[in-house]
């Protein structure tokens, strides 16, 4: 699918009309980008169907783009984006990647400086040559090294939600093929990291050769690192490692438990093993000569007197003492939430009217769904003031009105994304909030301040009696920016003294709460919510990135408030 690398050019298209400081353009390719990322059909099928008109009625694509587009799709170019990389010769994703640097600063940079790339901006800000540049200053230049120092650590890595559809579909392509009997992804990826580093495959097959031909001859691939009739490696345009292992259909399970990991959990596996008179490794479970287990995961396992652990949970956190007490907790399924409570619509810049996102939702078979559009504070997200969202309302109602006439059993709430400020106020006053079927409280600025002052902010809007949720409660951005700093146990024992609802926010850079916090909220008994954040009706389906958060934190349906029915949910609102 060209729908990423499409999307990847137009945000840097927004970036580099930023820097000339064009008014409007920037948003129409910022909208264009998001809605190609988040297009679940190929842009390349849809112009193959309909050419230039199909990509028109593509929301966020105008005429204009919809020429760049068939631009790239016949020659993999686009003239008017090569011509600005040629005005200015910088590493823009690279420099930009930084917290606190803008397309603006990174042109100042470029002028004045001659800052190419992240490694001369290190060079320049550790000779102290940033801070004495206008609009910059000391602590500008200690915050550009700190960016930088976070993007070392996780450099190498990828978001699961950028790896993960392109993973499913080598394995689909793998699978369709009739000569691949089983096949399952393994790997950190099977584990549902944050973050993924390659991409691991297992298949069973008679004809080896005749698969590893085919994984070897898919679209995309830059290197061949190596290709065996039990392993293959390649390396994607993406960036990405892919590798491929055959294994013996009497080995698949064990295999799998062991490729699957973590290294850490299998130590322990093993060590029990040992302790049984066992042996345990990838091709199976042995007693003396003998193989006694190996052809299911669940077996393996079993032979070992575990049940089995969801792959989510194999960090060695605790879950093989937990699964040898009895007490392996039953994790939330993919299949258990009945709706969404943060989406945003065309009323705060998003891609698609309410009604449009209500139909998706249908689609899916949510029970309801929740619109949250910013409110006035973020200007630059279209926030509503008081009047807009008393004017929503009647939208909404008119909407549950006609589903109710249709006999359909959905419900639309209006709920609002609102700004905590730097002093903890909320930017929508407390006359609107009581209105609303529910009320999110989020940190959108100010990331830097102080602990104590942070936590203090967040705590002041939890005492808030209007406000339900706290969307994405540490504010990071995963491989750009860190946790704010906040006393985290300070702020759960504050959630559960005021009935205060943690968000698990699926956006994909966002994946917040991360696993740890989500186990320490369960056992603070705090409940959380699982939301995408999304702001289009394709990104509902980043919903499943957060189910997976929340497993990997032991979260079960009890913990999550939309696994509760329409009226169960309203009750945990104030």
């Amino acid at each position: 699918m060209k729908n990423k690398e499409l999307a990847h050019i137009f945000y840097e298209i927004a970036d580099y009309l930023e820097m000339e400081e064009v008014a409007f353009k920037p948003f129409a390719y910022q909208r264009a980008a998001i809605t190609l990322e988040a297009l679940e059909e190929d842009v390349e099928e849809i112009y193959k169907k309909g050419g230039i008109e199909a990509l028109e009625k593509i929301p966020g694509v105008g005429k204009s783009i919809a020429v760049k587009i068939e631009e790239y799709l016949k020659t993999g170019k686009i003239q008017y984006y090569e011509k600005f990389k040629k005005q200015l010769p910088i590493n823009l994703e690279e420099i930009i990647a930084v917290e606190g640097m803008g397309p603006k600063r990174a042109k100042v940079l470029y002028q004045k400086l001659g800052i190419r790339n992240l490694k001369d901006l290190e060079k320049a800000a550790k000779a102290h040559e940033i801070a004495s540049l206008f609009g910059f200053g000391e602590k500008t230049e200690k915050n550009i090294l700190e960016g930088i120092a976070f993007l070392k650590r996780s450099k190498g890595r990828f978001l699961l939600g950028e790896i993960l559809p392109k993973a499913r579909e080598i394995e689909e392509r793998l699978k369709s093929s009739k000569e691949v009997e089983q096949i399952s992804l393994a790997g950190s990826i099977r584990r549902r990291k944050e973050t993924i580093g390659d991409i691991d495959i297992l298949a069973v097959t008679k004809k080896p050769q005749k698969v590893m031909d085919i994984f070897t001859s898919f679209p995309g691939i830059i290197k061949i690192w190596g290709k065996g009739t039990t392993k293959s490696s390649i390396r994607l345009k993406e960036g990405f490692d892919v590798d491929l292992r055959v294994v013996a259909k009497k080995s698949y399970g064990s295999a799998l438990q062991y490729f699957t990991g973590s290294k850490e959990h299998n130590i322990i596996t093993r060590k029990i093993a040992i302790e049984k008179g066992l042996k345990l490794n990838e091709y199976g479970v042995f007693k003396g000569r003998k193989m006694i287990a190996g052809w299911s995961e669940t077996g393996v396992y079993k032979a070992i007197d575990l049940p089995w652990i969801p792959p989510e949970i194999r960090e060695d956190q605790g879950e093989i003492e937990a699964a040898l007490e009895g007490k392996l907790p039953e994790i939330i399924d993919y299949n258990d939430l009945r709706g969404d409570l943060h989406c945003h619509s065309k009323w705060d810049g998003g891609e698609n009217s309410i009604l449009e996102m209500a139909q998706k939702a249908q689609e899916i078979g949510y029970e309801y769904l929740g619109i949250s559009d910013h409110t006035k504070f973020l200007r630059i997200e279209q926030g509503l003031n008081e009047a807009q969202l008393a004017q929503q309302k009647k939208e909404i109602n008119k909407l549950n009105e006609s589903f109710q006439k249709e006999g359909l059993r959905f419900r639309l709430l209006q709920g609002a994304e609102t700004n905590i400020l730097k002093d903890g106020s909320i930017d929508i006053k407390d006359s609107a909030l009581k209105k609303l079927d529910y009320a999110i409280a989020g940190v959108h600025s100010s990331f830097k301040i102080p602990q104590k002052q942070m936590t203090e902010r967040i705590i002041k809007a939890m005492k808030n009696p209007n406000i339900d949720i706290i969307s994405h409660p540490t504010g990071r951005l995963l491989k750009r920016r860190d946790e704010y700093q906040i006393d985290f146990e300070k702020i759960l024992r504050v959630a559960r003294e005021f009935g205060v609802i943690l968000e698990i926010n699926s956006w994909p850079e966002r994946l917040d709460l991360n696993d740890q916090k989500i186990r320490m909220a369960k056992e603070a008994g705090v409940k959380m919510i699982i939301n995408t954040d999304a702001h289009q009706k394709d990104q509902l389906r980043f919903i499943e990135l957060g189910i997976a958060q929340a497993r990997r934190g032991w979260a079960e349906k009890e913990d999550v408030i939309n696994t509760q029915p329409l009226k169960g949910l309203l009750n945990f609102f104030k």
